[in-house]
């Protein structure tokens, strides 16, 4: 079993034919993803990194029962293309794009959430289930198989705590990049509830940042709910100094909420511990593994 991605997903690409959404469709196929279309408006009937191209989402679902959509087109259409997948009945869509404008992703997260599709994006790396489906531009070869679930907001962290688990003869089940922007479609609640179900995982790790408070209220729902499987998390920013301006788009601190000390806090009310580097998290996961201490662990 997976969550999200797995050996049922059928995809399609959004922007196949541009440079990124080329590269990585063949990165995805070359991985034994399910690429069975792709999409640009008026190169219908072309083929592009070896997958058949119509003109619109709707004709590709018909022709190849596509069921999940990852998205290259550029920021000024990412929103209309999120939507117009929501629209052909695609369940998953996953928007890689980065720079989208904040009003058209109220409008896609609105519409995609009015018809029972699930967004996870934007300015995200995607999801992969390793040994079933790459549906991201996540680099394959630092994954393996295993019972870890990682969900985060830095792709590039998330890449970082992978290849640890995978030196430490760990492993994921299924690794999720929601995007750090300030509106997405997918929050770190909605994941950890998709991993409360899943057998296939049986530790989490959730790696947050500086700023908005999704993060709080991950805990927050951990807490109301006594969240069954064990969390670690880890908060990159910690080190920042009071006041600094952050550069990530969702690095906004309102009031209490949104600073490095908040989130600890509140993860540590959920009785979910918080490392102080990614290698100390991997070394708490492997603990709680079962794995002894020292060997394959990082130190």
């Amino acid at each position: 079993m997976a969550i999200l991605v797995g050996n049922d997903t059928r995809v399609v690409v959004q922007g196949v034919t541009g440079r990124e959404g080329g590269f990585h469709t063949e990165q995805m196929l070359e991985y034994g993803t399910k690429v069975v279309a792709g999409v640009t408006p008026g190169r219908g009937g072309s083929v592009a990194s070896g997958v058949p191209v119509f003109d619109s989402v709707l004709q590709a679902v018909a022709e190849t029962g596509a069921n999940t959509s990852i998205i290259f087109v550029p920021p000024p259409f990412a929103g209309d293309a999120i939507c117009e997948a929501a629209d052909a009945g695609v369940a998953l869509v996953i928007c890689i794009t980065e720079g989208l404008p904040t009003n058209d992703v109220i409008k896609a997260v609105r519409f995609t959430g009015e018809r029972g599709t699930r967004l996870i994006g934007p300015n995200c790396p995607g999801a992969m289930t390793p040994g079933q489906a790459k549906v991201g531009i996540m680099p394959a070869d630092i994954f393996r198989e295993g019972k870890v679930g990682v969900v985060s907001r830095s792709g590039t962290l998330t890449y970082e705590v992978v290849n640890l688990l995978t030196v430490a003869n760990l492993g994921v089940s299924t690794c999720v990049g929601i995007g750090g922007d300030p509106v997405i479609g997918t929050t770190f609640t909605d994941v950890l509830d998709l991993f409360r179900e899943d057998p296939d995982t049986a530790v989490v790790i959730l790696i947050g940042e500086i700023g908005g408070s999704d993060e709080e209220a991950a805990a927050e729902m951990m807490r109301a709910t006594g969240y069954r499987k064990p969390v670690v998390a880890y908060i990159s920013g910690r080190s920042a100094p009071p006041g600094k301006r952050m550069g990530h788009a969702g690095a906004i601190i309102s009031g209490n909420t949104g600073t490095p000390q908040s989130k600890v806090r509140a993860f540590a009310a959920a009785g979910a511990p918080v490392g102080e580097t990614l290698n100390e998290v991997v070394q708490i996961v492997g603990g709680l593994l079962g794995a002894p201490r020292g060997v394959g662990v990082p130190s």
